[in-house]
């Protein structure tokens, strides 16, 4: 790192960078990306949620491994650097470094947790593991020298004190800084839990401020993104529909593109905005599958085709997916099945039409990331997302994809400034494969219909008790096992269902709802008692991780 400035002067001096970059505004304000925070990922549970708190903030962020390849740093260009958490310990063998490119760029840099040990290693002091016990949950920091992430903060009553009421979680700990840092807070188990550099914009805190058990956390990293780094809050809504727009009609050009519609969150809001870019150059193909919701295909083509003035053709072609599904059991096998099906119907469709050369489709962020791997392999992939991970290589279409640097609420917050109604944007969300992940093991239509019965119930009362709103995502999932159960003085032996429903701010973790035990009853004995197919009802309560919240 370069020499740049001294932290305890940053707001100032960036509001003098910020008047020496005027010119620039008006580039920047056509490119809501030109300023960009890099998120180095260390295998940290929480990395997304750093991610959503700088978008929060105003800026654009992407997440990318430790060990990114320099011309892909360089490429990135960022105008800030935030170090994640990780469960490795820096003195360990084999523990993953920051790359030296990135220690040379003069930028500013936060380093949160490992991050900030990481740094401590690198840059020449001292961390050691924990002689008696690590830290994790609450902790109080008591800030003992000036600093621009802290400056003017504190959770005291106690005015003459001043602390922050933060979230820790660490092992090893910080016993010696490197050369020209300062401690700026300490903790009980902690020494050295905030350091800060003595001209440099460069920072380390042990604590993790992007949880929302850090009072202050998301004020710290908007003044880091801000403040430190001098970036302008151009990623709202408005500018994000703005920017895509643009980008659309520069990338599509006078060809025309087909959209698979779903009639879910993501696909209604790329619809839209399609639209928007490119009118009457937008055909939405809604392939009706067999493995959707209760009566979704009607309610699709209504809402779009009849109320919004959208191109929609509708394709009936159930049998085609449950033929190419039987026998398929494997979740991985039937989501590529799934997909390989999906772009061989849009085809036929494109080649009933001119000039069709692009395929729409409303792949999220969350899709991306747990699709991905790292390049080393220390990133796993949880399971392929049918329109990532399962698209045939030999497609002849090329892909747009919209929303794809998107998390959930940004996709939302959009559809809603776009004037899609807001009942079909706070939908809970429908994944692309439907109820082919939702029926465990081979797809069968008797399977189909149950579930969308039982499904079809567990929404309709969760709407009426005023639950729905209250948990982001509930579905009912059928198992391929049969219970016994009696109906009157009869022997019954019929399938099982599973209820779910998570509480979760973006997808990337989730708790199970805790939904009243008697809403529970009134639902399984619905189910039940209206569903002869169905003798036993279960409810989910295992949260992500270590479960994903789809099953399959």
């Amino acid at each position: 790192m370069q020499d740049t400035q001294d932290p305890t002067k940053q707001t100032s001096q960036s509001a003098s960078r910020s008047d020496k970059q005027s010119d620039k505004q008006s580039d920047m304000q056509s490119d809501i990306k030109a300023q960009r925070i890099l998120i180095l990922d260390f295998g940290g549970q929480t990395t997304q949620l750093i991610a959503r708190r700088v978008r929060e903030a105003g800026v654009y962020c992407e997440i990318h491994p430790w060990d990114l390849q320099s011309d892909t740093l360089k490429t990135f260009n960022p105008t800030g650097v935030i170090l994640s958490g990780g469960p490795e310990s820096t003195i360990a063998d084999n523990a993953p470094r920051i790359p030296q490119a990135l220690l040379d760029l003069s930028v500013p840099i936060l380093g949160i947790c490992y991050g900030m040990q990481a740094l401590v290693n690198q840059l020449g002091g001292q961390v050691c593991a924990q002689q008696t016990h690590g830290e994790f949950g609450y902790a109080s920091v008591q800030l003992q020298d000036e600093c621009a992430l802290f400056d003017g903060l504190n959770d005291s009553d106690n005015k003459t004190e001043r602390k922050l009421d933060v979230w820790m979680s660490h092992g090893d700990r910080v016993e010696a800084l490197p050369e020209d840092f300062h401690v700026v807070g300490v903790s009980e188990n902690a020494p050295i839990a905030a350091m800060a550099h003595q001209s440099k914009p460069c920072f380390g805190i042990q604590f993790h401020p992007e949880v929302t058990h850090t009072l202050q956390g998301a004020k710290i990293i908007e003044r880091f993104v801000l403040n430190v780094c001098g970036c302008k809050a151009l990623w709202n809504a408005g500018n994000i529909i703005d920017n895509a727009v643009d980008r659309i009609r520069k990338q599509v050009g006078s060809d025309e593109v087909l959209l698979g519609l779903s009639g879910g969150v993501d696909s209604s809001v790329v619809a839209a905005l399609m639209h928007k870019a490119i009118g009457k150059q937008l055909t939405c193909v809604f392939v009706d599958n067999g493995l959707l919701r209760l009566n979704e295909g009607d309610n699709v083509m209504q809402t779009f085709a009849q109320n919004m003035g959208v191109k929609v053709i509708r394709v009936n072609a159930e049998q085609r997916f449950l033929d190419k599904l039987a026998g398929v059991s494997d979740p991985e096998a039937k989501r590529k099945v799934i997909g390989n099906l999906f772009v061989e119907i849009f085809e036929e469709e494109a080649d009933k039409l001119t000039n069709v050369v692009w395929l729409a489709q409303g792949t999220i962020y969350p899709d991306v990331i747990e699709s991905a791997a790292s390049s080393t392999g220390s990133a796993h992939l949880i399971k392929s997302h049918h329109n990532v991970g399962g698209l045939p290589s030999d497609m002849r279409l090329k892909l747009i994809e919209p929303l794809r640097e998107l998390f959930k609420d940004e996709v939302r917050r959009i559809g809603v400034d776009l004037g899609l109604p807001a009942a079909m944007v706070y939908r809970h969300p429908f994944p692309g494969p439907g109820l082919g992940v939702r029926i465990l093991g081979e797809v069968k239509k008797e399977y189909a219909d149950t579930l969308r019965l039982a499904d079809n119930i567990f929404i309709e009362a969760l709407v009426k008790h005023d639950l729905y709103d209250k948990v982001s995502q509930a579905f009912t999932v059928f198992l391929p096992v049969k219970s016994v159960g009696v109906t009157g003085d009869g022997r019954r032996y019929n399938f099982v269902v599973s209820l779910r429903a998570v509480e979760t701010i973006d997808f990337m973790t989730a708790r199970a709802a805790h939904l009243p035990y008697d809403f529970l009853d009134e639902v399984s004995r619905s189910i039940c008692n209206s569903i002869p197919a169905i003798s036993r009802v279960t409810y989910d309560i295992s949260s992500k991780p270590p479960a994903t919240i789809e099953w399959e």
